[in-house]
């Protein structure tokens, strides 16, 4: 075991150590960010909780945190913030691990098989592709674009192949509105209202357990409603084409 005496820091060793300015801790201390230092012949004294804090400050920060944000969560969550640090960024974490590709314009247009720019406006606002300037696009999911050249390589006419992403993009957007009221109202309000003080870990734990839960029940309901849907398709073909009978 370290002698505590050891892990002192006066302001300006904590400084060097965390890479915070005194001028910042002390500015950090007078907002109650961190807590005080222990004063011993008129000299403060700072431990591995404070360069603990300004690190967890430092993080959050990074996140997009503003201090008056950071102080507010603090306050409210009785200093849990890498707790809540920790659940924020298993939110805010992509649901898939894809990574995007970036196109040129004629590229794009070579993989659509079409320069019509009011098609490209619709891919544009589906989020298909993103631009990014200079007539460059990101690719935010590679292969839903895969797939949809798959479509269109079956004769599907581009505007009908957006037309159909416009409808799974609005009925996915309901199944995550639906998935988000379980999670909010049975899952977090059950840990808010223990009071347990690995509440924020388990809140995050459970979004990690959502993530293939959502994934998997959507696709196996998708795949047999699919299912239905084709053997319908295909009575009804069938049907029609031996004259009713």
């Amino acid at each position: 075991m370290a002698d505590p005496a050891e892990q002192e820091l006066t302001i300006d060793e904590l400084a060097r150590r965390s890479g915070v300015t005194v001028r910042n801790i002390r500015a950090h201390q007078s907002r109650g960010l961190l807590p005080p230092p222990v004063v011993r012949a008129r000299t403060g004294y700072y431990g591995p909780e404070h360069l603990a804090r300004l690190e967890l400050i430092r993080e959050m920060q990074a996140e997009g945190f503003n201090l008056k944000a950071i102080e507010r969560l603090l306050e409210q969550t009785n200093g849990a913030g890498r707790e809540v640090l920790g659940f924020t960024r298993s939110v805010l974490s992509p649901f898939a691990d894809e990574q995007p590709e970036y196109v040129d314009r004629a590229e794009l247009q070579r993989r659509f098989g079409t320069e019509d720019a009011k098609l490209l406006k619709r891919a544009e606002k589906l989020r298909l592709v993103v631009p990014i300037g200079e007539d460059r696009y990101e690719v935010p999911s590679p292969a839903l674009l895969r797939a949809g050249e798959e479509v269109l390589a079956l004769g599907v006419p581009l505007g009908h192949a957006l037309a159909v992403l416009e409808q799974i993009t609005r009925s996915s957007q309901t199944v995550a509105d639906a998935f988000i009221r379980l999670f909010r109202d049975d899952v977090l309000a059950r840990i808010e209202s223990s009071h347990d003080p690995d509440g924020w870990a388990h809140a995050a734990a459970a979004v990690e357990r959502l993530r293939p839960l959502a994934s998997e029940a959507l696709l196996a309901t998708f795949q047999q409603v699919m299912t239905q849907a084709v053997e319908k398709a295909l009575g009804d073909e069938l049907t029609k084409r031996s004259g009713g009978r």
